[in-house]
C-alpha cells in the first residue's frame, strides 16, 4: 500500500493561514510540487469549506483536519456533512464512542484517529496524572481505533515504527511534527515530538505533514523538493 502513494501526495501541505485568499495563494505556489493539502481549524472556521472545494475542484486531496471531538451523535451528523464534499482524509479523536457513531457516516472519506498530539511530551502526561509512556498510550489508542473500523491515526514520527510493526501496513499513519533536518533541534518549536520526513517515512508514515517550513520559506518549491528527495531516499 506505502509504494503507491504518489510522491507529491506523500507531503501534506497544512494550510495553517488565516483567511481563503492567503490558502489559495499558498495552493498555486505550491501545486507544482504537491497534491495533498491540510485544512484545519483556522481555516475553516474562515470560509467553511470555500477552500475546501476550490481545492478539489483543482484535482487536489484534502485533509480535513477538524480533530471531531464531541457527543457521538454530533459527531455522526458531522461527518456526514464532509462526505459529500469530496475530501480525502478526515481527523477525529480516537474516544470508542466517536469512533463508532463516525464510521457507518464516512463514505469514502477515511478517517483517522488523534491519538496523542505532537505538542505534548511526557511531561504533559506526568503533570495529568498518567503513568504510562506517550508510546504507550499512541499505541493502546491506535490499536483500539483500528479494532472499531477507523481506516488509520495521526501520530508522530516517534511512535510510527512500532505502529506499523505491530498493527500492520493496513493502517494509514500521517504524521505531523516534520522540520528539515536542520530545525528538528529547534528549541523554539511549539511541536515536541518533532522528525525529518525521512525518518518518518523510514519508521512507516505514509504521510506526513508539513507547515510553516514550506509556507514560510523563501523559497518553498526548493524546500519541497528536498523533502520529496529525503522520502525517495526512505522508499529505497
Amino acid at each position: 500500500m506505502a509504494q503507491d502513494i504518489p510522491l507529491n501526495e506523500r507531503i501534506i501541505l497544512a494550510l495553517d493561514v488565516e483567511n481563503g485568499e492567503q490558502a489559495r495563494e499558498v495552493v498555486r505556489k505550491t501545486e507544482a510540487k504537491l497534491g495533498f493539502y491540510k485544512v484545519g481549524l483556522q481555516l475553516f472556521m474562515a470560509d467553511w469549506f470555500k477552500t475546501v472545494d476550490w481545492i478539489i475542484d483543482r484535482g487536489h486531496k484534502v485533509m480535513l483536519d477538524l480533530k471531531f471531538f464531541d457527543i457521538p451523535e454530533t459527531v455522526k451528523l458531522a461527518v456526514a456533512q464532509i462526505r459529500s464534499h469530496g475530501v480525502s482524509l478526515a481527523t477525529i479523536h480516537g474516544n470508542d464512542a466517536i469512533i463508532k457513531a463516525a464510521i457507518p457516516e464516512r463514505g469514502d472519506v477515511k478517517l483517522l484517529a488523534v491519538t496523542v498530539l505532537t505538542s505534548f511530551g511526557e511531561d504533559d502526561l506526568r503533570a495529568m496524572g498518567m503513568t504510562q509512556s506517550i508510546e504507550d498510550l499512541v499505541h493502546f489508542r491506535a490499536k483500539r481505533a483500528l479494532e472499531l473500523g477507523c481506516d488509520g491515526v495521526v501520530c508522530s514520527g516517534m511512535e510510527a515504527q512500532r505502529l506499523r510493526d505491530g498493527l500492520g501496513d493496513r493502517l494509514i499513519m500521517v504524521t505531523p511534527g516534520i522540520r528539515p533536518g536542520a530545525n528538528v533541534m529547534d528549541k523554539s518549536d511549539d511541536q515536541t515530538r518533532i522528525m525529518t520526513a525521512q525518518k518518518a517515512i523510514i519508521a512507516g508514515a505514509n504521510h506526513v505533514v508539513v507547515g510553516r517550513p514550506i509556507t514560510k520559506a523563501a523559497d518553498p518549491l526548493a524546500v519541497i523538493t528536498g523533502m520529496q528527495d529525503e522520502i525517495e531516499k526512505a522508499l529505497g
